[in-house]
């Protein structure tokens, strides 16, 4: 199994990206196709391994930012390190894609050179989200598409199924969609009209109504369906608000000599509420609804979570997700 890394993609890149591969490598048995700058690579490689077997380099001398335009710099930036990865699942030298690189090129690359999965009109993220009480929650689309129809939404619900079921180990995933209230009534007519979708499904699928925000991290479903306009707020708002209220603690312990001695005593106990909504544990969120595994690291990945996104792309690759997709789009 061949996995391409878009080496130049992300905030630490390269050092961290080559860095997570060859410790993918190492764990996972696997071929790493590393893109990107070929002399930089070489020298991180040199630094920290002595052992170069499966692991081979293709020279891209651009680099996508996220301020380029994703569809004029997939078709323009021929010699970025994303494009040519894209193009070596493409042309089947590669079995799945890793970048913590742009987000909206890396999802027009999948779409436009990997392609769609017959059937799915368009793809979408499923980010993991922690929750209070130590799992997860899958939030799809979590940015892919802002505006959408039922149809999309419903095939949200039935790729994060599946992808839970075949890479997580999920039995029978709840499924739920994010409203503004429980009842089925409740929302706009894009919801409305999904949950009829939903429940009415013939496809066997665990669907259990609606879900307010407010008990998302509650864990109280497996699977939030929404557009990618609300997930990506959720997202972000999840995000921001962890970020800042770990902040504030930190300020409020450092304030005085007391609270710094009762920091020291409770310092176990909020590693460990710390530990929890951690990225780099699962490392990407995967694009489906394209013809190959397609993974999203963050932009802030350390080398832990690149080798961990490496990780979710080699079990999508064994899993065959996405041939599961499509079977399951053509029997709905």
């Amino acid at each position: 199994m061949k996995i391409a890394i878009d080496a130049m993609g992300g905030d630490n890149a390269p050092v961290a990206v080559v860095m997570g591969s060859i410790q993918a490598r190492d764990e996972y048995n696997l071929n790493i196709i590393l893109s990107g700058r070929e002399i930089e690579i070489k020298k991180i490689l040199e630094k920290n391994t002595s052992n170069f077997n499966n692991i081979e380099i293709i020279n891209a001398e651009e680099v996508i930012s996220n301020d380029d335009k994703p569809v004029l710099a997939i078709r323009r930036k021929k010699d970025s390190s994303l494009v040519k990865a894209l193009n070596a699942v493409k042309n089947k030298e590669a079995d799945a894609i890793v970048s913590a690189g742009s987000t909206g090129a890396l999802l027009s690359g999948g779409t436009l050179l990997i392609g769609r999965i017959q059937g799915i009109e368009r793809p979408a993220i499923g980010a993991v989200i922690p929750t209070m009480k130590g799992g997860f929650t899958l939030l799809i689309d979590s940015g892919a598409n802002v505006d959408s129809k039922p149809e999309f939404l419903y095939d949200f619900a039935i790729m994060g199924d599946i992808y839970l079921k075949k890479v997580m180990n999920i039995k029978n995933p709840k499924i739920a969609l994010a409203n503004i209230g429980t009842e089925k009534a409740k929302g706009d007519k894009l919801t409305v009209e999904t949950y009829e979708m939903l429940e009415n499904s013939k496809l066997d699928i665990n669907f259990i109504g609606n879900i307010e925000a407010r008990d998302i991290l509650q864990g109280k479903t497996d699977i939030i369906v929404c557009d990618g306009f609300v997930g990506n707020m959720l997202l972000k708002t999840m995000e921001g608000t962890v970020l800042e209220l770990m902040k504030g603690l930190k300020t409020a312990l450092m304030s005085t000599t007391r609270s710094k001695i009762g920091g020291i005593l409770i310092k176990p106990a909020l590693s460990d509420f710390k530990s929890k909504f951690d990225y780099s544990e699962h490392g990407g969120a995967p694009l489906l609804g394209v013809k190959a595994p397609v993974i999203k690291a963050h932009g802030s990945s350390d080398a832990k979570a690149i080798k961990n996104a490496i990780r979710q792309a080699k079990i999508c690759c064994e899993s065959n997700v996405s041939g599961l997709i499509e079977e399951s789009i053509m029997r709905r």
